[in-house]
């Protein structure tokens, strides 16, 4: 019997995570699955949303709720609102949903209302930190998912510990898949990052990439002041793809940078592979260029005081810093004089897509 799942995405990392999903279905499974995409609209402009599609070869959306920002409450509600009408509409076997985001919990919550079974890709992640609107996103999901699909053991003890035991299953990182995939493909369209690295005279593996775009660190605005302060004094160039949150509270603060920092529109997902392969090292508060940075083996200083993530710490590709600009400056220096150990296959080995799709197959049979 063929299965009909129905995917909800909403943010680029996600469509990152379903593009690996999407191509295994199509390629290898297309005879026992049938998947429907719907697109909450959370991330709605072209380069943070329109490209992925095309880049990652993933199918068009058979809906794109086009929700766009709003408050937590308010974006959450009307996801509910509409996702609802959706899955009554298809009547999908199952509803798998990715990561940590607000189209992550709707999708879960619209489905569990109407007794369908939800599959967590990326479950048992914990940061501990209740203030962050992802962390009660994540744990919410992964105590009314049917399907918990972990990508380490780390997130497996996570979950016992919460007395989850049924339905976890590891199945290693997607986003490794992604990155290998991506990685070949980026190689072959370098006409942008050779571009910008000519207009912007800077060399390969001469100049720091930094991503900003967690609510503490950019509503909070004397954090977002720490962090900018820091980038202004690091010994290179810092190329910055400023998302268009971050963008907008600078600029209603008149925050501006100096001439170290070179601020950009976001990248599409091939050149920032490029720009992370290629940089010195790489500061960020997103988990998944944490574990991106390890994949290349680019050093990273996470802008947190911690992370859901912890291989990338234990494997000494990555280290925090909070952002007191002071200790990030200090952890950047310290970064150099950290052992790194091989970060080959703590994720899995590529085949994390397949095992999902076996995880889900198997949950019906």
């Amino acid at each position: 019997m063929k299965r009909k799942i129905l995917t909800v995405v909403g943010a680029r990392p996600q469509f990152i995570k379903a593009g690996v999903v999407s191509r295994v279905i199509k390629n290898k499974f297309f005879n026992q699955m049938e998947e429907v995409l719907i697109h909450t609209g959370q991330h709605y402009d072209e380069n943070m949303s329109d490209i992925f599609f095309r880049q990652l070869d993933l199918p068009q959306p058979k809906v794109n709720l086009e929700v766009g920002a709003g408050g937590h409450g308010e974006q959450t509600g009307r996801m509910l609102l509409l996702l609802e009408q959706v899955l009554i509409q298809e009547r999908p076997d199952m509803v798998v949903v990715y990561g940590d985001t607000n189209s992550t919990l709707a999708g879960a919550l619209a489905a569990v209302k109407i007794h369908l079974p939800v599959a967590h890709v990326e479950a048992g992640l914990r940061s501990w930190n209740r203030k962050m609107p992802e962390e009660i996103n994540r744990v919410m999901v992964d105590h009314i998912s049917s399907l918990l699909l972990c990508p380490s053991d780390v997130a497996i003890n996570n979950l016992k510990n919460e007395g989850i035991l049924n339905g976890v299953i590891k199945t290693g990182d997607v986003m490794h898949d992604s990155a290998l995939y991506c990685s070949k493909k980026a190689e072959q369209e370098k006409e942008n990052f050779n571009q910008f690295c000519k207009e912007y005279k800077i060399s390969h593996g001469k100049y720091f990439l930094a991503t900003v775009h967690r609510a503490e660190n950019t509503d909070q605005i004397e954090n977002l002041k720490q962090i900018v302060s820091s980038f202004e004094k690091l010994p290179q160039k810092v190329v910055w793809p400023v998302h268009p949150r971050t963008h907008k509270m600078m600029e209603d603060n008149k925050i501006v940078c100096g001439n170290n920092v070179i601020l950009t529109a976001p990248f599409s997902y091939l050149d920032m592979i490029l720009f992370l392969k290629n940089a010195t090292m790489v500061l960020t508060d997103s988990g998944g260029v944490q574990k991106e940075a390890m994949f290349f083996e680019t050093p990273c200083v996470t802008l947190r005081s911690e992370t859901e993530w912890t291989e990338t710490l234990d494997s000494g590709w990555n280290l925090l810093s909070g952002i007191d600009s002071n200790q990030i400056m200090q952890t950047v220096e310290t970064h150099s004089q950290t052992p790194k150990k091989d970060p080959e296959q703590i994720y899995g080995t590529g085949q994390s897509a397949d095992k999902v799709i076996t995880a889900i197959l198997s949950y019906f049979n």
